[in-house]
């Protein structure tokens, strides 16, 4: 008998048990051992033809606050850990080069302290 040899792609996609994992991008990491992880995904148009992107945005648990934003990561899906994060942090795939940028913008409250009128 033959066997069919199966050739393993790398997808973004992949089942591994019951648990299934992706790879995206992270996009936020303003919470608290919580990233978000932005996936695009390709799929042909039914009738067109057309390969159409969509992206879709995953909460996932990172439990060391070790993502950064940009970084390539894989994520595994997970019990439900709150309201909207069901996956958590596998891996670090590459990291970001943008680790060099500055902080955030001052908050509103901060921008008022600083703009005091000035005294004539």
């Amino acid at each position: 008998m033959a066997e069919a040899t199966a050739v393993k792609t790398a997808t973004p996609e992949t089942v591994a048990g019951h648990r299934t994992e992706k790879v995206g991008v992270v996009v936020s990491t303003k919470m608290q051992k919580t990233i978000v992880v932005e996936i695009e995904m390709r799929k042909a148009h039914p009738k067109y033809k057309r390969v159409m992107k969509s992206n879709k945005k995953f909460y996932a648990h990172d439990e060391q606050n070790s993502a950064r934003v940009g970084d390539v990561v894989r994520i595994r899906e997970s019990r439900p850990l709150s309201k909207l994060k069901r996956w958590s942090l596998e891996e670090i795939i590459r990291r970001s080069s943008l680790s060099a940028l500055p902080d955030e913008k001052p908050s509103r409250a901060e921008n008022a302290i600083q703009r005091t009128p000035t005294q004539a």
